[in-house]
């Protein structure tokens, strides 16, 4: 049997994927799908952690622009992704898949603190460990905690789950018919062509510490696990 391709990932999944065709919220079909998807790759002997966002409930973008105060919107959006995390958490549980969430949030009747070790710990004893709250501070992306959490316990790479999207792209594809894909990048020309795969944050967090990216359709069935396995699909980001 082939082995993985990689050993320890970051899987970055988007609050607006957990949302499915609701485009609000939190949706259990589709809950349970990814909870699904991740045991087959947990099976695998992978050590998974996941970064959520919370977009499917709360952007502190949005809040801004509604007149809030930014930090106080970047903290409500922080406790969205908390949300979900103890639900893909649940289902995690209910398909076998031991689980930890953490937060950058101290919450100790909720979930554990963020501790570094203490993750890696989980890690290797074959527990999914969701990492929830963001980086703990405003005006940072969850692409930024991701980048950063996959740094800290030095992941092989960030799988970027993207919600029916393929791949990067040179534009919106669903707004330019003549859009590139893309298959291969450097983290230079991400930020160079302002691709927005992750924010400029992110990107250089990732490229300054030689993390690889791949960006894949999460909607496609048995996606992740092609990706782990080193399948060429979506579009790899490098150094």
């Amino acid at each position: 049997m082939a082995e993985p391709m990689y050993k320890r990932v970051v899987l970055k999944l988007s609050g607006e994927a957990l949302a499915g065709d609701d485009g609000f919220g939190i949706n259990p079909a589709v809950m349970k799908k990814i909870a699904s998807e991740i045991k087959s790759v947990h099976e695998l002997g992978v050590e998974i952690a996941i970064v959520v966002g919370g977009g499917n409930i709360w952007r502190g973008v949005t809040g801004e622009q509604m007149g809030m105060d930014r930090a106080q919107a970047d903290h409500m959006g922080m406790l969205a992704t908390i949300m979900n995390a103890l639900g893909l958490q649940d289902c995690l549980q209910n398909v076998g898949v031991p689980s930890r969430v953490q937060t950058s949030i101290e919450m100790r009747e909720v979930a554990e603190p963020y501790i570094r070790l203490r993750a890696i710990r989980h890690l290797e004893k074959g527990r999914v460990v969701i990492f929830a709250g963001g980086t703990g501070n405003p005006f940072f992306s969850t692409d930024t905690a991701s980048a950063l959490r996959a740094a800290e316990i030095e992941a092989d790479v960030i799988l970027m789950a993207k919600n029916g999207v393929d791949g990067v792209y040179s534009a919106d594809p669903q707004v330019d018919t003549d859009a590139i894909k893309y298959t291969d990048l450097t983290y230079l020309d991400v930020i160079n062509k302002n691709l927005r795969v992750m924010d400029s944050t992110a990107s250089t967090l990732s490229m300054d510490n030689d993390i690889p990216l791949v960006v894949f359709n999460l909607n496609e069935p048995g996606n992740i696990r092609r990706v782990v396995m080193g399948e060429p699909i979506g579009t790899t980001v490098k150094g």
